[in-house]
C-alpha cells in the first residue's frame, strides 16, 4: 500500500468503486458510514483477511458466507487503502493458501481459489498468524494494519494462539477476530479469552478484539458488521502510537 497514515478522504474514490466493483458500492457506503463514526475517515491502513478452512466451514463455504465477507472486507479496505486489493491467508490445519482478492475480480473468486484447494483440515491458529506477520513483514510497511480473522471455532493450540498474539502485539497489526457458528457454543470461550488478555502482565497493548457474527453471518447488517471491525481500531492505533510500535 502507499499513502501516509492520514490522508484526506478514501483511498479509492467511489467513482472507482462504481467503475470496477459496482456490486461493492453499497457495502462501500455503509463503511464510509462507520468510518466517520470512529472518527478514522481519512486513515490509511493496510487490510489483511484470514479464512478458516477447517472441515465445520464447508457449509459456509458452500453458502456463500464465506464470500459475501471477502466482499465486505474489500468493500472497507477501499477506503484505508489504495490497490485494491486484500491480502488473504486460508488456513486449516496448515497454511493452505495465501493469495489475494481485488476489487476488479471479487465476484465468485472465494469459489475459485477454494477449487484448487486440499483437504479441510483442523484450525491452527498461530500458523495463520505467523503467515500474517510474514506478509507484513515482508512488504517493507510501516502503515498500520487490520486483520480481520475469521474462524468458527477454537484453535487445536491454544497455548500457540496466545502465544503468537503476544508476539504480534509489538508489531502495527491489531486483529480483529469474527466468529461464525451458534453463539451459545463453547467453541468460542478461547477467542474471548484471547479478547481480554492481560495488559501489561501478557502483551503491552490490547492489540485484538472478538465479534459474534452468529450461524448465518450474512444476515449481519452491512452497518452493523463495519461498526464492529472497525470499533476497537481507533483505540489500539491511539494505544500503539503513544508506545511507538506505529510510527
Amino acid at each position: 500500500m502507499t499513502g501516509s497514515p492520514a490522508a484526506p478522504g478514501p483511498a479509492i474514490s467511489l467513482r472507482k468503486v462504481e467503475e470496477t466493483a459496482p456490486a461493492l458500492v453499497g457495502p462501500y457506503k455503509s463503511a464510509r458510514v462507520s468510518l466517520e463514526k470512529h472518527g478514522m475517515t481519512g486513515l490509511r491502513a493496510a487490510v489483511y483477511l484470514v479464512l478458516d478452512y477447517s472441515g465445520s466451514m464447508k457449509d459456509y463455504y458452500k453458502d456463500g458466507s464465506v464470500q459475501a465477507l471477502a466482499d465486505r472486507v474489500l468493500g472497507l479496505s477501499a477506503h484505508l487503502d489504495d490497490d485494491g486489493r486484500v491480502p488473504v491467508v486460508f488456513f486449516s490445519t496448515d497454511i493452505d493458501a495465501v493469495t489475494d482478492i481485488a476489487l476488479d475480480d471479487h465476484r465468485g473468486r472465494i469459489d475459485r481459489i477454494v477449487a484448487g484447494l486440499g483437504h479441510m483440515g483442523k484450525t491452527s491458529y498461530h500458523l495463520a498468524m505467523d503467515a500474517v506477520i510474514d506478509h507484513y513483514l515482508d512488504s517493507g510497511s510501516t502503515a498500520p494494519a487490520l486483520v480481520v480473522f475469521q474462524t468458527d471455532g477454537g484453535p487445536i493450540s491454544k497455548h500457540a494462539a496466545e502465544r503468537y498474539l503476544c508476539k504480534a502485539a509489538k508489531l502495527p497489526l491489531f486483529w480483529q477476530f469474527v466468529g461464525f457458528g451458534n453463539k451459545r457454543s463453547s467453541q468460542f470461550d478461547f477467542l474471548h479469552k484471547l479478547d481480554d488478555l492481560a495488559v501489561p502482565a501478557k502483551r503491552p497493548l490490547d492489540n485484538a478484539g472478538f465479534f459474534h457474527a452468529g450461524a448465518e453471518p450474512r444476515q449481519v447488517p452491512d452497518a452493523e458488521l463495519y461498526d464492529r471491525l472497525v470499533a476497537e481500531f481507533p483505540h489500539w492505533l491511539a494505544a500503539a502510537t503513544a508506545q511507538e510500535i506505529v510510527r
